[in-house]
């Protein structure tokens, strides 16, 4: 009997697979589908201090093992997601869930944290500072120490649960970052989020996204995030959460080999609902043929 539970910053999940921010929505519109309870936890959709409509259309490009979004943290702000959002989730979930803050200045990623920091429901708070599809914000806090480490120590001062910064793949170095966010008080860090893509139409000899850049997520990412989650796991003492192309139960036991402690599941939703559940369930299959009993035996194997 094989044993897929893993410790999250001091909360136990019963396996390692969340699904990633921006592919779960609120958790709800899957609990339809499935229980959605069988998921170690999830991160729900990227929360601002006011609403957001997003970025304009085109915003959603396919491309070869994956696909390019610029939909630009569309959500109805962090009042109504407490008020109207949470409420909905709590009828279908039992478990503590990962809140995703997203911010274009150090005072509004201190006000949302702060808000979301007093909701029981809530087990860990998972700090955006790496999308690359709005200006202003977000990937800009990401891409020098000095700034994460600013966005880190400003967001502890504030709250009481763990902190996870959410970091961008889109550096020279994305060890130098993680280790400023973890000088800064970090609990945990996440990465990668998508890599920065673009695509063009031959018709119009246009850019196709209206953003005309977005993020870069699908199968191709993973080697990637097999690289940062190592280099990452070398250079610092806190928990990963690894991410970035992952669609199988292979997958994850090769990001805790590099690393990770727990594992998102993001692009992989969209192309199948059932992808974490699936996953979930072969989970076992997988550690036995690669003789794991314990899943927090093998985190940072490869090391």
């Amino acid at each position: 009997m094989v044993n897929t539970k893993v410790n999250l910053l001091g909360i136990e999940l019963d396996n390692p697979i969340i699904p990633a921010s921006g592919t779960f929505g609120y958790g709800y519109e899957f609990a339809e589908l499935y229980d959605i309870n069988m998921l170690g936890t999830f991160s729900f959709k990227g929360t601002t201090k006011d609403a957001r409509f997003g970025n304009a259309t085109p915003r959603i490009a396919e491309c070869p093992s994956g696909m390019l979004n610029a939909v630009g943290l569309q959500n109805p702000g962090v009042d109504k997601v407490i008020s109207e959002e949470l409420p909905k989730l709590r009828k279908v979930f039992n478990k503590k869930v990962m809140a995703n803050v997203s911010g274009f200045s150090l005072e509004e990623y201190v006000h949302v944290c702060e808000k979301l920091d007093k909701i029981d429901d809530i087990g860990w708070l998972e700090v955006n500072i790496s999308c690359p599809n709005v200006h202003g914000g977000g990937m800009s806090f990401g891409t020098n120490p000095e700034s994460a480490y600013a966005v880190t120590k400003a967001v502890k001062e504030v709250t009481t649960k763990p902190v996870i910064i959410k970091l961008t793949p889109n550096v020279t170095s994305i060890a130098d970052i993680a280790k400023a966010c973890e000088q800064g008080g970090a609990d945990g860090v996440s990465l990668i989020n998508t890599l920065l893509g673009m695509r063009i139409d031959l018709r119009k000899r246009k850019p196709l996204l209206a953003n005309v850049t977005g993020g870069y997520s699908g199968d191709a990412v993973f080697p990637v995030a097999v690289r940062c989650v190592y280099q990452v796991a070398k250079a610092v003492n806190i928990p990963i959460v690894g991410m970035g192309g992952v669609s199988s139960a292979e997958d994850v036991i090769e990001l805790m080999l590099a690393g990770a402690t727990a594992v998102q599941v993001g692009a992989a939703n969209l192309v199948n609902p059932y992808a974490c559940k699936e996953i979930i369930e072969d989970l076992p299959r997988v550690m036995q043929k690669y003789k794991i009993e314990n899943l927090t035996d093998i985190i940072g194997g490869a090391l």
